[in-house]
């Protein structure tokens, strides 16, 4: 088409046509419109593929065609970029097994916890006062293994079994919780990832609504079970958050997520005394999850530690093989001997503790595992928490009953340094002598033997002799009376208190529970538990 229009041009120029016929031969080579833009998008589509067919805004095309290439270049684009989603399992199993549609009865057992309260501040209270047991707070790992406690709060009495959730970090504490919880895709839910990102222990309550409460509001409510955990700095509660939630579970167990223990120097670093805060959690949690994924077997320092604050609790003690979906069954076998080959030495026990092996999260099992086994390891787990739910009352009891023979314990230990200081000081004798030989050499003067012939108290339960050497460095031997002299003619002794709510008022209660009777309050309210109103003026 130049080239024509060139040729004509020159001809033009030099005279050889007129005007009039130049325009008609230049009208006869020049193509229809039509042919020009079938010519331009056949080169368009020879030269840049079906894919500038429906770019090009001169294509005159049919609508149908253009429709089906956009499809075509559609799912290219999805095939280039999948974005896969894992469906959901089913979560019926676990309403089922810890049975959260049935109500609660937390109104029948209010009785019996109110005879609780009246028992610790009747019997058990002025005892630890008289003998400042508060005073061995830094000694309860040294002084007793396994769950101790130093003095009640109110409450601490009332309040809900604690499940407990340790372990290093990603291995899938957080995402259990929301799992059991059902908070996956949900705004509430604890945040997860493949790095450390739990940094707070986070308290999950039960809640009329949804709301975050911050650590210096859970220290300061008395009413709550937390209260002494102010104890251990601001640095602390600024780490410490709680979450209420309307659940149904929540309604009979509290959960506390922990962050994941770091083997390296920057567990140190925290701001706040980590492992003591974790016994703090131990010394109260009724079920304890230790959770293991099948990357993260190794033992360090700080795991070691753990498991030393955990000598006591075997009973309590749950291992979790998390994540167990990610390796075939042939090498989670071995995943499984190894786990057990490293906890080996931590755990000095006759029976080792049960240990689940599953995937606890919403998506559905990996393909090609053995989805009948982590179902059933499920399945088993809900069943451990339900128990702990049914027996909440009888442990709470039990422990109480712990409590008060520690107590007691203490109370005769520092009564017997008292009289043998006595019996031992002269006119003469120098007290800060005297009594720093009674310390240095117990079994001389035979301090916890004569405890173990004239008292019912197991050797089991004895204290170590060594902590009492700091105890009596904080409280000299001059403040504090002998048992013999802890008697009121209307509040009665100290000692016959305690030693009655041991031995008949606290077992009387939990045969009252298991016969299925809920113990009334009626005997309570004037004089304590366990004692009839009694007119002390009353000749026989």
């Amino acid at each position: 088409l130049l080239i024509a229009g060139r040729l004509l041009l020159t001809v033009k120029m030099k005279g050889l046509v007129s005007f009039s016929i130049f325009l008609s031969l230049l009208i006869f080579v020049t193509p229809e419109p039509q042919d020009f833009a079938k010519a331009n998008s056949e080169d368009v589509v020879t030269l840049t593929g079906s894919g500038a067919l429906a770019s090009n805004p001169g294509v005159d095309v049919n609508e149908e065609e253009l429709v089906n290439d956009e499809g075509d270049e559609a799912e290219v684009e999805v095939e280039e970029e999948p974005q896969l989603q894992l469906p959901f399992r089913d979560r019926s199993h676990i309403e089922k097994t810890l049975r959260l549609h049935e109500k609660t009865t937390s109104d029948d057992y209010s009785g019996v916890l109110q005879r609780l309260r009246k028992i610790y501040h009747n019997a058990i209270r002025p005892m630890e006062q008289a003998y400042k047991y508060n005073e061995l707070r830094q000694h309860e790992i040294t002084a007793y293994p396994g769950r101790s406690m130093t003095s009640f709060q109110d409450g601490e009495i009332v309040s809900k079994p604690m499940i407990l959730f340790l372990g290093p970090w990603s291995v899938g504490k957080s995402t259990m919780v929301n799992y059991l919880l059902g908070l996956d895709e949900n705004i509430y839910q604890l945040y997860t990832g493949a790095e450390p990102t739990t940094s707070e222990f986070t308290v999950l309550m039960h809640g009329n609504k949804v709301r975050t409460v911050e650590g210096i509001v859970m220290a300061a409510d008395s009413a709550r079970s937390f209260s002494p955990l102010e104890k251990f700095g601001q640095n602390f509660l600024e780490k410490l958050v709680g979450i209420e939630l309307p659940h149904r579970l929540l309604e009979r167990v509290t959960v506390v997520d922990t962050p994941g223990i770091i083997e390296n120097r920057k567990q140190q670093e925290r701001g706040y005394p980590f492992n003591d805060v974790c016994q703090w959690f131990i010394d109260r949690a009724d079920l304890i999850f230790v959770v293991f994924d099948p990357t993260k077997l190794d033992v360090g320092l700080e795991l070691e530690m753990l498991f030393r604050q955990l000598k006591g609790r075997e009973s309590q003690i749950r291992i979790i093989l998390n994540k167990a979906d990610n390796v075939a069954t042939q090498e989670l076998m071995r995943v499984y001997g190894a786990l057990f080959w490293s906890l080996a030495p931590l755990i000095n026990v006759t029976e080792p503790p049960r240990v689940y092996v599953s995937s606890f999260w919403p998506y559905e099992y990996q393909y090609d595992t053995n989805h009948n086994l982590f179902l059933k390891e499920e399945v088993s787990l809900l069943e451990d928490v339900n128990q702990v739910i049914e027996n909440r009352l009888e442990n709470k009891i039990a422990f109480i009953r712990q409590h008060a023979i520690r107590v007691r314990i203490h109370a005769l230990l520092v009564d017997r340094y008292l009289q043998t200081f006595k019996d031992k000081m002269t006119f003469f004798s120098d007290p800060e002598l005297v009594f720093n030989e009674i310390l240095d050499e117990p079994d001389k003067f035979y301090i916890f033997k004569s405890i173990l012939a004239k008292t019912n108290v197991s050797k089991f339960d004895l204290p170590n002799p060594s902590i009492y050497k700091d105890f009596f460095g904080i409280n000299p031997i001059n403040s504090f009376k002998l048992l013999s002299a802890q008697c009121s003619y209307m509040g009665g002794c100290l000692l016959e208190k305690i030693e009655r709510i041991i031995t008949h008022e606290l077992p009387g209660l939990l045969g009252a529970l298991s016969a299925g009777k809920n113990p009334s309050l009626s005997s309570c309210d004037i004089t304590g538990c366990g004692e009839t109103p009694k007119n002390r003026y009353r000749k026989p």
